[in-house]
């Protein structure tokens, strides 16, 4: 939005012309976020403390949790205030790529919100039934993969890269759907399993979508796609400020969602943020690499679905508790001590991730 303004602007002093610079634009971007979440934090805090709007606890849980129950939630709606508005601000919303993934942001947010309204305000403990849920992130996943398939334009942006070949590229044809499908929903549900400590999934997800700046940034570039023979997709340079403004909000938000959290995001926050690193997969052809990066995301999931099936099948656990963050609370690590482990691996999983740019 303020590109436009800049560009009028041009005709009186050339100075404004900084702001024609994607790295400019992806600076302001994460400032912009930042200050937003960090500016109306402590207002969103007290509304939500004054609305009784808290945290429900399970006491089957870890007992080390009892203690949060109250703690105000859904600050997840906070996140994407700061994302949606430093993107509006400071993207060319010309762009599809840039409409496209502002839409499964908000689309998601608001069917995470709808399942927190029902859980924590009508004190429904089901939230939005299960099976609804997943219609409604079916629903947006299968509507953004017809609309990216039908409006292709080359072929770089329908095929599969594969993480460390050079020369492996195949084509998807109409498994890009079902691919493009299972990336957003399966990455939604992951990042919301994975919220379930201080900071657990905030900052894993700000280490991807820093990540997903760089590979939408060389994406984007002739010259840096040519370099590292990796497809050239021009409308990808411009998510760097949507990654970026996720950046941004992320940080802001884990000021007050550190250990001990002052708010949690909610389910509006975890499926909005797990669809938004979804979509940015898919649009920059990184699929495959956001398996790696969003490795302790697809733990979480995995835990979740192996103890499900052992119990089912087995009738025996294979975890003391899924998704496995809390596997290790019950095995007495303290809170802050998993947290930051998993920090930990997430950083080296993404740093991994990036070196596919080049080891290939």
């Amino acid at each position: 939005m303020l590109i436009w303004l800049a560009e009028w602007l041009r005709q009186f002093d050339a100075g404004f012309n900084v702001f024609s610079y994607l790295t400019m634009r992806a600076i302001l971007s994460t400032l912009t976020a930042l200050l937003i979440s960090v500016l109306l934090g402590p207002q969103m805090i007290r509304w939500l403390q004054r609305m009784q709007i808290g945290q429900t606890v399970r006491t089957d849980g870890p007992q080390s949790h009892l203690s949060k129950s109250g703690t105000p939630t859904m600050g997840g709606v906070l996140i994407l205030a700061a994302i949606i508005s430093s993107t509006l601000l400071w993207a060319d919303l010309t762009n599809r790529y840039v409409l496209v993934t502002l839409f499964v942001v908000a689309s998601y947010g608001v069917i995470g919100f709808v399942d927190d309204y029902r859980k924590v305000i009508r004190k429904d403990s089901k939230g939005l039934i299960a099976r609804w849920k997943y219609f409604w992130l079916s629903a947006v996943a299968i509507l953004v993969a017809f609309y990216l398939y039908s409006s292709s334009q080359t072929a770089a942006e329908t095929a599969l890269l594969v993480p460390f070949f050079k020369e492996v590229m195949p084509q998807l044809g109409l498994m890009y759907l079902v691919l493009t499908y299972f990336v957003l929903v399966g990455t939604s549900n992951a990042v919301n399993l994975t919220d379930g400590l201080d900071g657990l999934a905030i900052v894993p997800t700000i280490l991807v979508a820093g990540a997903f700046a760089i590979f939408a940034y060389v994406t984007g570039n002739v010259n840096f796609s040519a370099y590292l023979n990796i497809p050239h997709i021009p409308l990808t340079s411009e998510l760097v400020i949507v990654c970026t403004a996720i950046v941004g909000a992320g940080l802001g938000f884990l000021w007050f969602n550190t250990y001990p959290a002052m708010v949690f995001m909610g389910d509006v926050g975890s499926l909005a943020l797990g669809g938004a690193l979804g979509i940015l997969a898919v649009l920059v052809r990184q699929e495959l690499v956001l398996v790696i990066m969003g490795g302790v995301f697809v733990m979480e999931a995995l835990s979740v679905i192996l103890q499900v099936g052992s119990y089912k099948l087995r009738g025996q656990r294979i975890f003391r508790m899924a998704p496995i963050h809390h596997h290790y609370e019950l095995k007495g690590w303290p809170e802050p001590r998993v947290i930051v482990r998993f920090w930990i691996i997430s950083l080296i999983l993404v740093l991994v991730g990036l070196a596919t740019l080049k080891l290939r």
